[in-house]
């Protein structure tokens, strides 16, 4: 099927592990309740595999799908071919996270620059012995991946047979501690020790008077752009097999990016450095023709940021929980939503609607509730989901937490809060009341936005 981004369609923000199973057992029902919503575009988080703290922003492969949401992994018996074939195709970056996942288990989760000389320098003699003697395990590795790629198949043609899309999310950054770096640390700007010598974040703004230390080792641009950007072909590839849109996230990254030193704590001492982001997306488009790409804009942009979105165009995003300011050019009202937008009561990094409004202080209750148009008595996320809808963006996407009304304890994510985050689960119970679905797909309509095909 096709998915227009030139269509009005309305969607929901969901991530997998959030499935009452926690697990891609779910996703038939699931995609029951988005054909009875005339919801017609799935939004998810990265699918990567996470370290402890569960982020999927932070994964051990920028290819590999997390094992967890698998309900079992089973065993590698039936259609042995395909299981072969896959893993031939895949062979540029499966083989490097199942060693690499192996030998992690084996030095006891250490990060990889940590681990004896040979293998974390990837000595031939030392990564064949491993090779021989976890044969097994190396086994059930692949096949969890080739499992979650054949079951995630199934459910996109599902989806696209109901008329419903499938909106990913790539992180601009991948982990230090990642099998992409291990396996080809000039990529990346290192040490001779394989530790970090720039890292990545944000300068502090209004949201943070230090800045975001996010800790990713930069790309080293030069040797990327020599090898014609081969490793973000093969991820962008892969992405594609997946979904049929994709979030950049910090797509501000692609034009500048802030770099830190390695030894700062904080983000506050750092400088801007441009990056070969035009041409990158450039050798993308050569090969892997028109992309369906989100740029996520948020936060502070520049000029060159906004025309390099353009010259590809890329639609932005626009979260109304930011809509409440003062400045009549603030992008995220209502009023200054254009068609080539995502716009969103809120994300994965926001409180949920009810719990942001709840936060603020009785005047600022009052003017939000003035801007919606709205009198006490009307129920203010309603009024928020209806906004969104209702802008002129070519997609609204409404987090299911908000749908359900729920308070601060259903958010996803707290940033900068390294523990207790991306643990939030739904309940069935909460999607069957009586007209629940009947109400969104009504919302939808109302809105003259596409609905899936029930």
């Amino acid at each position: 099927m096709s998915c227009d981004f030139r269509q009005r369609r309305a969607g929901v923000l969901l991530h997998p592990t959030s499935f009452p199973s926690g697990t891609l057992q779910d996703s038939a029902l699931w995609i029951d309740f988005l054909e009875a919503s005339g919801l017609s575009v799935w939004q998810m988080l990265p699918l990567g595999v996470p370290q402890d703290d569960l982020s999927p922003y932070q994964c051990l492969s920028a290819f590999a799908v997390n094992p967890a949401l698998l309900p079992e992994a089973g065993t590698p018996e039936p259609e042995l071919q395909a299981f072969h074939d896959w893993c031939l195709r895949e062979s540029h970056w499966l083989e490097d996270y199942v060693l690499f996942r192996v030998i992690k288990t084996l030095q006891e989760e250490r990060p990889w620059h940590h681990w004896p000389e040979p293998l974390k320098w990837r000595e031939p003699d030392a990564l064949a012995q491993v090779a021989r003697e976890q044969e097994e395990t190396l086994l059930r590795l692949r096949w969890e991946q080739f499992e979650l790629y054949r079951r995630w198949q199934r459910i996109r043609e599902e989806a696209h047979r109901r008329g419903i899309c499938l909106f990913g999310d790539m992180p601009i950054f991948v982990a230090h501690d990642s099998a992409d770096v291990w396996a080809n640390p000039k990529r990346f700007l290192l040490d001779d020790q394989g530790s970090p010598t720039w890292v990545a974040g944000v300068p502090p703004d209004y949201f943070s008077k230090t800045g975001q230390r996010w800790g990713n080792p930069h790309y080293d641009w030069n040797y990327h752009q020599a090898e014609g950007f081969r490793w973000w072909i093969e991820r962008m590839r892969n992405h594609l097999e997946w979904f049929d849109l994709i979030r950049i996230d910090h797509f501000r990254g692609l034009q500048a990016v802030w770099m830190i030193e390695a030894g700062a704590e904080t983000a506050e001492q750092g400088h801007w450095q441009e990056v070969p982001g035009d041409a990158l997306l450039a050798r993308l488009r050569e090969v892997l023709g028109e992309l369906p790409l989100v740029a996520e804009d948020l936060g502070t942009i520049t000029p060159e940021v906004r025309a390099l979105k353009e010259k590809y165009g890329l639609p932005g995003m626009a979260i109304l929980q930011f809509a409440f300011d003062h400045f009549e050019d603030n992008p995220n009202k209502p009023q200054n939503i254009g068609p080539n937008t995502v716009v969103y009561t809120g994300t994965h990094d926001n409180d949920t609607t009810r719990g942001w409004f709840d936060s603020l202080d009785p005047g600022m209750q009052a003017h939000v509730r003035a801007v919606l148009g709205i009198d006490e008595q009307a129920d203010v996320v309603e009024a928020m989901i209806r906004t969104a809808l209702e802008t002129r963006a070519n997609l609204a996407v409404i987090p299911l937490q908000d749908f359900l009304g729920l308070g601060s304890e259903a958010r996803m994510n707290v940033p900068g809060q390294a523990r207790g985050n991306w643990r939030w689960r739904f309940h069935w119970q909460q999607l069957s009341p009586p007209g629940f679905a009947d109400h969104i797909r009504q919302q939808v309509s109302h809105a003259n936005r596409i609905a899936a095909s029930p």
